[in-house]
């Protein structure tokens, strides 16, 4: 109950007393990043159509918060602040990160914000000096809070992540669940829509996509744009080749919009077009011919693609020696700075090891298909309610805008 000032002084009100659908159990989805936000959004559409369900949004404290509130601004839901959300009971919580979770009054489903278990955790972030680096997202400085396990249900991907958790905090075993990957099954489901996509992006008949992925960090291959994009622009014939680049939304949320749009700007007057963060990549993964990537999940899911592959840059001491971006790096052909681009391209296509990248793929998820189906059943035994009576379907990708067409860009794909 709160005092409300009016013209005939304080008035008492209940919470909710102006709503018109009560009773309802409320769940509360808790964006950390915008790629936090986006993996979370995939999880909307198990709750659609349910009026016994109120879902409503915040965003926890976190060094990369810059574009969370992007990623939800066209959800149009009620966004909590903070610290109003972490004094209200709710009935179910869905985060992808750690921070400030032991704060949440309410179960807690956690995902993984990524794919695979790829990165180790960095040294500074490792409250044991001279342990092991443990997995990120995956070990107990993530999972446990002042001896006890924070999570109610730890979403997994693959039965393999079963061992990975075992190793770095058995003690969550028995709240984890193997659901599966969602981004796995919609890339899956939308593979026939490849050439759909590739006309939606602009890619002429006979033209050829190299799709150039970043993360974030100081292995990302970010850092070596500089010498890898002028080499795509002047080896390559423009007219048979477009060339796009997708960097991870951290980059930005660390040195803002402005100045990664700033740092790329020349490569984009010159042809190049740079996804939005908030646009969606898995549409212009799938339409690729090659992906020159790094040890981020955009290189990993390409594995599910007809795209062959080179590695611009893979930092093995950051990486999970035992996860599958792991042994992709083990497989994949390296780019070499001494050959001609043409050649390399033409050797990956040519070379490209299909079985061996079948099953790095396989190892994105135990569940392919069934992530919906699995993560809605958690989601309603969290919340004590029966599932809707219907099977919730994986709806393929959107068609994508035409590539330097992306919001936030004008017609020349410059920031507006």
């Amino acid at each position: 109950m709160t005092d409300v000032k009016g013209p005939m002084g304080p008035a008492r009100t209940e919470p909710g007393q102006w709503l018109t659908l009560a009773g309802c159990k409320r769940a509360l989805i808790i964006a950390h990043t915008e790629v936090y936000a986006q993996r979370l959004r995939e999880l909307l559409p198990l709750l659609e159509s349910d009026l016994r369900i109120q879902v409503v949004f915040t965003i926890a404290p976190h060094a990369f918060n810059g574009g969370a509130a992007r990623a939800l601004r066209d959800v149009g839901s009620t966004l909590l602040p903070w610290e109003e959300a972490v004094r209200t009971e709710f009935d179910l919580a869905l985060a992808a990160g750690s921070q400030g979770m032991e704060q949440v009054r309410a179960p807690l489903i956690r995902m993984p914000h990524g794919v695979g278990h790829m990165k180790l955790s960095r040294p500074s972030d490792d409250r044991t000096p001279g342990e092991p680096r443990t997995v990120s997202g995956i070990g107990r400085k993530y999972l446990m809070w002042d001896g006890k396990v924070v999570p109610k249900a730890f979403a997994l991907a693959h039965r393999e992540d079963l061992a990975t958790l075992e190793r770095w905090c058995p003690e969550a075993l028995p709240v984890a669940e193997v659901v599966g990957d969602a981004s796995h099954d919609r890339i899956a489901a939308s593979l026939p829509l490849r050439e759909r996509y590739r006309t939606a992006l602009g890619v002429l008949p006979g033209q050829k996509l190299i799709l150039v992925p970043c993360t974030w960090g100081l292995g990302s291959s970010f850092n070596r744009l500089d010498a890898l994009l002028p080499r795509l622009l002047t080896e390559l014939p423009r007219e048979e080749y477009r060339i796009a680049v997708t960097v991870h939304p951290n980059v930005a949320a660390g040195h803002g919009d402005w100045q990664v749009g700033a740092w790329l700007s020349a490569f984009r007057r010159r042809g190049i077009a740079v996804i939005a963060p908030d646009a969606d990549w898995r549409a212009p993964l799938i339409a690729a011919d090659w992906v020159i990537g790094d040890h981020g999940s955009v290189t990993l899911y390409s594995t599910l693609t007809r795209a062959a592959i080179l590695l611009a840059r893979f930092p093995e001491r950051d990486v999970n020696a035992a996860s599958p971006g792991a042994e992709l790096a083990r497989i994949a052909p390296s780019l070499s700075p001494s050959h001609p681009l043409a050649e390399q391209l033409a050797y990956a296509a040519a070379e490209r090891p299909d079985e061996e990248y079948e099953r790095i793929a396989a190892r994105i998820s135990s569940e392919p298909g069934r992530f919906n189906r699995r993560m809605r059943r958690l989601i309603y035994r969290i919340l004590g309610l029966g599932q809707p009576a219907f099977q919730p379907a994986t709806q393929p990708l959107p068609l994508p805008l035409p590539l330097g067409l992306e919001p936030g860009a004008d017609a020349t794909g410059v920031p507006a």
